[in-house]
């Protein structure tokens, strides 16, 4: 083995070289928009770094409705988004949908917005095997 360092093999392509196949005329194609993206907010600053709802009873299948007088409430961002949408029974799991925000995260604002009083929310009884059924086929038709 020699003591002098190793030269690169002429076959590679040198880091800030343009590949021989182009040739020094060819535009380079441009670089891509940006694309707009929506603000961001992390699902910690929404529900104040909670995990877990004031009411454990919520479930995805829940029903919320919102109280008229909720509309007037001083609420802001989710809370009263929330409260607008539920004017007609709505679940938990399409409050989050809409909300584009996770489960948990959507469990935690219905659950603070139940603790003020300004929702209200009707438990579904559980669900028949024949209702699961249906529910399997109608997914699987999809």
């Amino acid at each position: 083995m020699s003591d002098q360092p190793r030269m690169p093999d002429p076959r590679m392509i040198q880091v800030n070289q343009a590949p021989s196949w182009f040739s020094p005329n060819t535009p380079t194609p441009p670089a891509p928009e940006p694309v707009a993206e929506e603000p961001f907010v992390r699902p910690f600053i929404v529900t104040g770094g909670r995990t877990l709802p004031l009411d454990e009873r919520l479930r995805i299948e829940t029903l919320v409705v919102a109280n008229g007088a909720a509309l007037s409430a001083p609420l802001q961002f989710e809370p009263a988004t929330v409260v607008r949408m539920c004017q007609q029974p709505r679940s938990v799991a399409e409050i989050g949908a809409a909300l584009r925000v996770p489960l948990g995260v959507a469990r935690v604002v219905v659950g603070d917005l139940l603790a003020a009083g300004h929702v209200t929310v009707h438990q579904t009884t559980d669900l028949s095997v024949a209702t699961i059924e249906r529910i399997r086929d109608l997914v699987r038709a999809l």
